[in-house]
């Protein structure tokens, strides 16, 4: 077995992403304090924002590879297109993350954030089942 090789990130303050205290009001506006499991639960708050990011960020990273926007005339006739979406389990900190990678046509698109074969999503890091990054 491979061992894992640790890379360690140091970063400024200033070069950290912030999010604004209104999303997190937002977010939050219908905890009380009482019951932690709406926030860290199987069904919670943390897990459900897991799924969302991760989503959100496969389908940047689809836009970014067919070089238009979903619904976009600019796709029309390009020879690659948007074709539906296969469904993934990721363990993540959270517990089991069950999420939607889109597919293009031509069998070309190559997720980032969750590559191909990588089912964990511990630590930051998304692991291959060999344990190689």
């Amino acid at each position: 077995m491979v061992a894992a090789k640790k890379v360690q990130y140091s970063l400024r303050q200033e070069e950290l992403m912030t999010i604004r205290k209104e999303i997190l009001d937002e977010l939050l506006k219908d905890y009380d304090g009482t019951d932690p499991q709406t926030i860290l639960g199987e069904g919670g708050l943390l897990k459900q924002l897991t799924k969302a990011v991760i989503e959100r960020a496969l389908e940047a990273e689809m836009e970014t590879h067919l070089g238009y926007k979903k619904h976009e005339a600019a796709g029309k006739g390009t020879g690659n297109s948007r074709n539906g979406k296969s469904q993934k389990t990721l363990q993540a900190e959270c517990g089991p993350v069950e999420l939607h990678i889109p597919r293009d046509r031509n069998a070309e698109f190559e997720p980032v954030v969750v590559r191909k074969g990588h089912t964990r999503w511990i630590n930051g890091w998304s692991d291959t089942p060999g344990g190689t990054r």
